[in-house]
């Protein structure tokens, strides 16, 4: 699934591409809005939450919000009028054009056109953005610590406790602070320099287009998906276990000799 870097991202080139032009047409591939059309209304901007997209369209007096996420196989794409497109038509999902540029989501997980007054039906349950102008880092330590028995590793995927972390960058907070993701919440007593070290990770990985946690592009991760691999700072073989709650388990991995389990 996109980490809330990558979400930034396709909102800061939906926001170039679209705002302040006029939708020539409009084309919803999903049954719910398969009759909307907005050709006329004017892109306001696009902004991301957390892991979500908001694209804010104005008609008169009308006000909409297209919401939209990209969940496991999702993705933006911008393109000149009539330019071919990289992934196959059946896949996709929404179809903005302008006279200059055509914004197509492909594989998008959730796609709801709702009042821009009610935008807080979309995004309000969610936690401090770490990329957002709402961040409050107190917030974010407040919710993480309210069930101290909780793994770290589950809390800080949690997005009500603090939006933007995905599976991988759990995997890599938990390692460069030295924590095993299984460790309680309450254990850690250096908490606020994990939270703080996601918020740097996030940021400076918003103005790249390749991730890395490592600062090495050529070894760009330290644990992520290299199960049984040696590990880049001792050489003992990363592992690799579904965390999480019954349903929602995710793939965690950890180093056994630099993030002993303790707590």
């Amino acid at each position: 699934m996109p980490e809330g870097d990558t979400v930034f991202r396709a909102a800061r080139k939906l926001d170039r591409a679209l705002t302040g032009q006029t939708l020539v047409r409009t084309d919803f591939r999903v049954p719910q809005l398969a009759t909307s059309d907005l050709a006329g209304a004017t892109v306001a901007g696009t902004v991301s939450r957390g892991k979500h997209l908001l694209t804010r369209i104005v008609r008169d007096d009308e006000q909409w919000t297209l919401h939209t996420h990209l969940k496991m196989e999702g993705s933006w794409h911008t393109l000149r009028p009539g330019q071919r497109w990289s992934r196959p038509a059946h896949q996709a999902r929404v179809v903005l054009e302008t006279a200059t540029t055509t914004a197509v989501g492909f594989s998008l997980g959730i796609v709801e056109l709702i009042d821009t007054a009610d935008e807080h039906t979309a995004v309000g349950h969610l936690g401090p953005d770490l990329l957002g102008p709402d961040w409050d880092e107190d917030d974010a330590l407040r919710r993480l610590r309210a069930d101290p028995d909780r793994p770290v590793g589950e809390a800080l995927l949690d997005q009500t406790c603090l939006a933007g972390i995905g599976n991988m960058y759990q995997a890599e907070l938990c390692f460069v602070s030295g924590v095993h993701p299984r460790t309680p919440v309450g254990a850690v007593g250096a908490l606020p320099r994990v939270v703080r070290r996601a918020k740097q990770m996030l940021e400076l990985n918003s103005r790249r287009a390749t991730q890395t946690t490592t600062g090495d592009l050529r070894e760009p991760l330290w644990v992520y998906r290299r199960d049984k691999a040696p590990c880049r700072r001792c050489g003992t073989p990363i592992e690799v276990a579904m965390v999480g709650p019954t349903g929602r388990e995710r793939a965690s991995y950890w180093c056994p000799s630099c993030q002993p389990l303790t707590g």
